[in-house]
């Protein structure tokens, strides 16, 4: 009898930007809003099934979409009340998805503009490929 198997990849062509930042979602998306001229507002949870016998994990999530260009931004919590979206990075309360392609330029002004934000510790660019829970970030 042959076997035949299905080898997946996940699509992880995205920027991720991880933000350690002792805030509440909305006070931190307000703040950004503020201070990058962003417009990201709050839309469904952003939800992972871990065990199919068991409901889904919610965690909160922000979109903000730029015409020119066609680039997408979410920004999605790391932490709920049943967990953490990505478990290996338990120090990082954010995580800024952006699809489509931003020129170096964009990315360094957003990342300089998140860490000039007095209540954020520390915004970093991580590459998705080095995280073991990386399927949990693909929307």
């Amino acid at each position: 009898m042959n076997k035949t198997y299905l080898k997946l990849t996940l699509d992880l062509d995205f920027i991720l930007i991880a933000i350690t930042a002792p805030l509440k979602d909305y006070v931190l998306c307000h703040k950004i809003n503020t201070r990058l001229n962003t417009q990201f507002e709050k839309i469904e949870d952003h939800e992972i099934f871990f065990n199919i016998d068991e409901p889904a994990w919610s965690f909160s999530k922000y979109y903000f979409f730029v015409e020119q260009g066609e680039v997408e931004y979410y920004l999605i919590c790391n932490k709920s009340s049943d967990g953490f979206l990505i478990p290996e990075m338990s120090k990082v309360d954010f995580f800024i998805i952006i699809k489509e392609f931003i020129d170096k330029e964009d990315l360094d002004y957003l990342i300089n503009g998140l860490n000039k934000l007095p209540d954020i510790q520390v915004a970093a660019k991580i590459d998705p490929t080095k995280l073991r829970s990386r399927e949990n970030l693909v929307i």
